[in-house]
């Protein structure tokens, strides 16, 4: 498993549709950078637009960057499927 420590640096909840928004710190020990999520309702979906800026602790953070791309992409790719099943679980529990 991963340890991915972060810290929340701003957190905007939705309001008059308007985008919630949090931002996030990656404090270590293998990745450090920035993280920001927003989330707003588009009819009966969300969109989310997620970016990040991160590279590994101790290494070029130009070389890493390139290196990690991918492989943020699909644990990003991964993170919203996780979310998806969650809702559409909870939409048939209620």
């Amino acid at each position: 498993m991963l340890l991915d420590r972060m810290t929340i640096t701003r957190l905007d909840p939705p309001v008059d549709g308007r985008a919630g928004v949090a931002g996030f710190e990656k404090r270590g020990p293998l990745l450090l950078g920035r993280a920001l999520i927003a989330v707003r309702a588009d009819g009966d979906v969300a969109r989310v637009l997620w970016l990040e800026d991160v590279h590994l602790a101790g290494l070029p953070p130009a070389l890493t960057r390139v290196v990690l791309r991918p492989v943020l992409a699909g644990m990003a790719a991964l993170a919203l499927r996780a979310v998806r099943r969650e809702l559409r679980g909870a939409g048939r529990s209620a």
